[in-house]
């Protein structure tokens, strides 16, 4: 079984057609998914879509591309998500500098105030990070959490270990598949199988193998998870395995979860 750690099943791309999108997904291999909220207006859509569709399991958080729309009370609304039994992590959560004339400030108050709600809640988080590396390690040397994903992960061999130092695994998708990306693909072939994750970022961050403009979807994870397995040299089989192992490490309410069906 294969888990995608990182997919926005409410995304607008996907219309209303989640339930195509997860029978295709399983038949694929594709087990579970991991929903992230980006923002307070779909924190109900994502709890709604995760009780519809077996298998699927939400993250609640403020987005940093989307704290330019928060307000403070957002966060009172966070926590009441945050306590869910069905929650399994604080996300999405980060900090982006790669926009032009992003507010610096604004960002980092919800970030840090989103670590905080995290380890009073004692869940993982699963990060955004674009162009703020060691801003985002600064953050959490300061705060420190159970652990979670850093999704999407883009940093160097160095700051890969200071994330796995504090708990974290590191997401791969649909960016590693393009041979030109050369520095990811030997961060996904050096670094230890135990600290990586697989993800689709559906309907963002779409494969080497898809025509342009064709929204990425939780069933390409398979042939992500290909793309993996050549680069270090092992069977697809023992990619998903070990995949799945480190999902369920980090998000011990996954474990559960899975557990009880």
């Amino acid at each position: 079984m294969f888990i995608d750690t990182h997919c926005h099943l409410d995304a607008a791309e996907f219309g209303d057609a989640q339930a195509e999108l997860v029978r295709a997904a399983n038949a694929a291999g594709v087990g579970h998914f991991f929903v992230p909220a980006v923002e307070r207006s779909n924190f109900e859509t994502v709890k709604r879509l995760c009780a519809q569709y077996s298998g699927c399991s939400p993250a609640f958080g403020i987005h940093p591309m989307y704290v330019e729309h928060a307000v403070p009370a957002d966060l009172d609304v966070l926590r009441e998500y945050l306590a869910l039994p069905e929650t399994v992590a604080v996300g999405e959560i980060g900090l982006d500098f790669f926009v032009d004339n992003h507010d610096r400030e604004q960002q980092e108050f919800y970030f840090s105030t989103q670590l905080k709600l995290a380890r009073e809640f004692d869940l993982p988080v699963l990060l955004h990070i674009r162009r703020a590396q060691d801003v985002v390690l600064k953050h959490l040397r300061q705060i420190r959490v159970c652990g979670g994903i850093a999704h999407a992960f883009n940093g160097s061999h160095q700051q890969a270990d200071e994330f796995i130092k504090r708990g974290f695994k590191l997401g791969f998708g649909g960016a590693m598949t393009y041979p030109r990306a050369t520095r990811l693909r030997e961060l996904a072939a050096m670094l230890p199988l135990d600290s990586i994750v697989l993800e689709t970022d559906a309907p963002d961050i779409p494969p080497s193998f898809l025509e342009p403009g064709q929204p990425n979807r939780p069933d390409h994870l398979p042939r992500i998870a290909q793309t993996l397995a050549e680069l270090r040299g092992i069977p697809i089989e023992e990619v998903a395995r070990v995949t799945t192992e480190n999902a369920l490490a980090v998000l011990p309410k996954l474990n559960q979860s899975l557990a009880a069906t």
